[in-house]
């Protein structure tokens, strides 16, 4: 079965407009737009209402019902549709094994949290700061969004939430979370602080355990770097501190497994679990 589009376009490698822009994309050289490859986040991009600029897929993939039928309907929101070879195609793929089909959407706004207070439920956020892999990034984004958090700040030395690493890694929850890109450490404190909202980081001199903080309350939780964690600069701005109590001679865990565990604890505590 193959895709009922009626814009489609064979290209080749003489196409070289195209093809640039693809590749600037993937290489982070567009700003205003994000590479998505693959056919489940392919999927998850136009579910989520992003804005396809331009669709690259394979002449074999094209013959799978199930990649059909999502070609066709990004074919609806999507005027250029170019149908590739396997081989042009892994010119211009992320991975090493290209995965068929790639789009290229418009990055999602990207700015302060809107913070709706009508809600019953107060605002729950995790704050990134200094993450510098990707894959690590995209973790935590599922596991927040699966948490229930109401949004995800990432300060300007974490490693790009949109990157195709990270996007990887969230599996479709970077088009749905709302996401503010950019900020300084300092000001995402005063930010939290303005909006009385309590910042809480790990430490493992803390005196309370994630199960006994109160996540009930507006809270951010702050995330540091993988192999350092925040400085003690950085953590003497938090308002409150917290551990994750280990046996054995573990000192720390993977951060993405902590933040998983601190807020499936928010949401237990929150009712959503």
């Amino acid at each position: 079965m193959k895709p009922e589009t009626q814009n489609s376009k064979v290209i080749t490698s003489k196409d070289n407009s195209l093809l640039r822009q693809a590749r600037a994309v993937r290489d982070g050289k567009a700003v205003d737009l994000i590479f998505v490859e693959g056919l489940r986040l392919c999927e998850e991009a136009y579910r989520s209402g992003l804005d396809i600029e331009a669709v690259f897929y394979s002449d074999e993939i094209a013959l799978k019902e199930r990649a059909a039928e999502v070609i066709s309907k990004l074919g609806q929101v999507c005027e250029r549709l170019a149908v590739v070879t396997e081989a042009l195609l892994a010119t211009i793929s992320y991975t090493k094994t290209p995965q068929g089909i790639i789009a290229l959407a418009g990055r999602p706004e990207s700015g302060e949290l809107p913070l709706d207070n009508k809600k019953k439920e107060p605002p729950l956020l995790v704050v990134l700061h200094a993450l510098n892999n990707p894959v690590n990034v995209g973790a935590i984004l599922r596991s927040a969004e699966a948490a229930g958090v109401s949004g995800v700040i990432t300060t300007g030395h974490t490693a790009d939430p949109f990157s195709p690493k990270a996007l990887r890694g969230a599996m479709g929850s970077a088009f749905r979370l709302p996401i503010w890109h950019g900020p300084e450490y300092s000001d995402v404190v005063q930010w939290c602080a303005k909006n009385n909202i309590q910042t809480v980081c790990a430490d493992l001199d803390a005196k309370l355990s994630h199960t006994q903080f109160d996540w009930r309350t507006p809270s951010a939780l702050i995330v540091g770097p993988e192999s350092t964690g925040l400085s003690r600069d950085e953590a003497g701005m938090a308002s409150a501190a917290i551990r994750i109590p280990m046996r054995g001679e573990v000192e720390s865990l993977n951060v993405a497994a902590a933040a998983t565990i601190v807020l499936y604890e928010a949401a237990r505590q929150r009712g959503q679990s």
